[in-house]
């Protein structure tokens, strides 16, 4: 009975884990400029800017983004103005 429950629970955690990561819109821009702080200034096909940081795997991996690059980055639609960087196309 226990065993169900706690199946139950993870499930529910899941769930919830994939409610988290649909809630981002994925958008390609290109790089303008470089900021302090490992910051970029990404401009969104729109004519739009966005200020975006690179991801944490990009970061282990030390993958480059330069100003010209093509990049995917990942918005929230709580906050259109702040990014992050998931993909770097050159």
């Amino acid at each position: 009975m226990a065993n169900s429950k706690n199946n139950k629970h993870n499930q529910n955690n899941k769930d919830n884990m994939n409610e988290k990561n649909t809630d981002k819109i994925e958008v390609e821009g290109k790089v303008v400029e470089e900021l302090k702080g490992s910051d970029y200034l990404v401009e969104l096909p729109n004519g739009h800017t966005v200020t975006a940081y690179v991801s944490g795997k990009m970061r282990m991996n030390m993958i480059r983004v330069l100003p010209g690059d093509t990049v995917t980055v990942q918005l929230t639609p709580y906050d259109l103005t702040r990014g992050i960087i998931t993909w770097n196309k050159r």
